[in-house]
């Protein structure tokens, strides 16, 4: 059995996926900012499951800090992490900048996991055929640098295409970098019946369990094990090619240069 975390997992597809691999028998951990609402998902998965074995963490992921503390109280819970899907994200919100004057997108999606993944690496090379499932988008956009230190302001579907290419870039130098880790980028599907999407186009194309699908396919399945360091596109159902920038080492090195100063400041 392996040892899952999966972040954003109170609703949507984050949820639909514990719950999939709950049924399987795998300790669970979900991750989710409001406790009242990640109790509730972690007694609806037990009963739907009958898997006792779930368990969360609360951490605000627009709040870097809380997901440091999130990331320690990890390594003190947890031996080993075999995976570990980064599917937190966020599209609309009433505020443009997180409280540390960040673009509130480019933390949620970009900067918290980044850092979530970088600080439980230890627990993470323990895993036993170690998997991290990245959860990019068909919406990909040009890293400004502005956007990424909160000195310039996009609107924030373009904010959200930036983001998600961030990730993507990251992803593929990690795979790189961690050649005994499984790392996948994903577009799960554009406009699944999930909360993101209704709020922010009110309206979607396709069930959120498309999504669910996929991720517990490329958390799981043999078929995905030779691709670390790819990108799954899940409107095409196929491996298909991210963004340009995505394969630019020299972009992605300063990327990366520019992410650590900002984590570290």
């Amino acid at each position: 059995m392996k040892t899952i975390l999966i972040t954003g997992s109170t609703d949507g597809i984050g949820k639909l996926t514990a719950l999939k691999l709950a049924k399987e028998g795998h300790d669970i951990y979900l991750q989710g900012r409001n406790e009242a609402k990640l109790n509730s998902a972690i007694s609806e998965l037990k009963e739907a499951s009958k898997n006792q074995n779930i368990k969360g963490y609360v951490a605000d992921f627009s709040d870097l800090l809380a997901v440091k503390q999130m990331a320690s109280d990890i390594k003190n819970d947890l031996p080993k992490l075999d995976i570990l899907i980064n599917n937190a994200g966020v599209l609309k919100t009433k505020d443009t900048f997180a409280k540390n004057g960040l673009d509130y997108r480019m933390v949620v999606n970009y900067l918290a996991p980044y850092l979530l993944t970088q600080s439980i690496l230890p627990i993470l090379e323990k895993g036993n055929h170690t998997r991290i499932v990245n959860l990019s988008s068909a919406a990909q956009s040009k890293v400004q640098k502005g956007v990424l230190t909160g000195d310039a302001t996009v609107n924030s579907s373009e904010s959200y295409a930036q983001s998600k290419l961030a990730l993507t870039m990251w992803s593929f130098s990690f795979a790189k970098n961690h050649p005994n880790i499984i790392t996948l980028a994903v577009n799960p599907g554009s406009l699944l019946n999930t909360k993101m999407a209704n709020e922010a186009y009110g309206q979607h194309w396709s069930p959120a369990d498309k999504g669910a699908d996929i991720l517990y396919d490329l958390a799981v399945s043999e078929r995905h094990k030779t691709q670390s360091g790819t990108y799954f596109d899940n409107d095409k159902g196929m491996y298909a090619n991210a963004h340009p920038d995505a394969y630019n080492t020299d972009k992605i090195n300063a990327l990366l240069t520019l992410t650590e100063s900002i984590i570290s400041s």
